[in-house]
């Protein structure tokens, strides 16, 4: 059992106002969805897909308190990728499709944005921060002892980061296609039936990435080489199949919304990709 001591060594005072700080950013994303939502003009079906799905990171940023609480490496890429996709999520639903955006909407995006640069500046330029989360995930370690589940440090720990950021960004292609393609969903309503077969395989695209990601990021984490081409590819493929589809089914307005946030997830995966190509030979 810790006592209040060792408590406190573990858990430094910054490391408590970074959970709190995460706390009151989940928060400020559900008032300011709330807020956007009342005072939408156009309360349609895009409209609450889109506020959803930009509610779930409230959920992200509580998972997120767990990792800073336990003192894990996956935290840092984690709280960059929800911060990013964060801004450009209630971003995107700020402005109205006409006119001009409420001013509560963007007082209330204005503190979201400026809660998400303090979590990132927190956890990348804090050195208590940095000196917590030291701590990998547990694994299963054979011995000639018996069979363990204990915390291993990964195998190349110069680009571990580099390669966290990447495989929690390639994570967040899946969601960032079905949104829109969901989105879609009220074109086929509103008298496009002839748009069926498409968002048909949007949706079937953007599962499959997901199970594609899961594997390629799996062998991207042992340092293959080989995994990190397949990574690009991957991201390739996902933009070009995303963004026209965005353009022609939801027009420019929903290729700004709903592929700006893909677009900045794919620039992270691959610089991380880089990177970590680097880190390797100077290691």
């Amino acid at each position: 059992m810790r006592t209040a001591a060792e408590t406190e060594v573990r858990r430094p005072s910054a490391v408590r106002a970074m959970t709190v700080l995460l706390a009151v950013t989940a928060a400020a994303t559900v008032v300011v969805e709330v807020l956007n939502w009342w005072y939408a003009p156009e309360q349609g079906f895009g409209l609450a897909v889109r506020t959803g799905w930009a509610m779930l990171r409230s959920i992200g940023f509580l998972l997120l308190i767990g990792h800073v609480r336990r003192g894990r490496t996956v935290a840092r890429p984690l709280g960059l990728i929800l911060a990013v996709t964060t801004v450009f999520a209630v971003g995107r639903l700020i402005v109205p499709r006409h006119g001009v955006p409420p001013l509560p909407g963007l007082l209330g995006f204005a503190l979201l944005t400026a809660l998400c640069v303090a979590v990132v500046w927190l956890l990348y330029r804090s050195p208590a921060i940095a000196g917590h989360l030291v701590r990998h995930r547990p694994r299963l370690v054979i011995e000639r002892s018996g069979i363990f589940w204990r915390e291993t440090p990964p195998r190349r720990p110069e680009a571990n980061a580099w390669l966290l950021t990447s495989r929690v960004a390639a994570f967040t292609y899946s969601p960032l296609m079905l949104v829109p393609a969901l989105v879609a969903v009220a074109e086929i309503l509103d008298g496009r039936p002839f748009a069926l077969p498409a968002v048909l395989f949007w949706l079937a695209a953007g599962i499959a990435t997901s199970y594609l990601v899961l594997f390629c990021t799996a062998f991207l984490m042992r340092g293959k080489r080989w995994a990190g081409i397949l990574l690009v590819v991957i991201t390739v493929i996902v933009l070009a199949v995303d963004l026209p589809l965005c353009w022609w089914l939801l027009g420019v307005d929903g290729l700004i919304r709903d592929g700006t946030p893909l677009v900045a997830a794919a620039f992270l995966a691959l610089y991380g990709v880089r990177r970590a190509s680097t880190a390797a030979p100077a290691s």
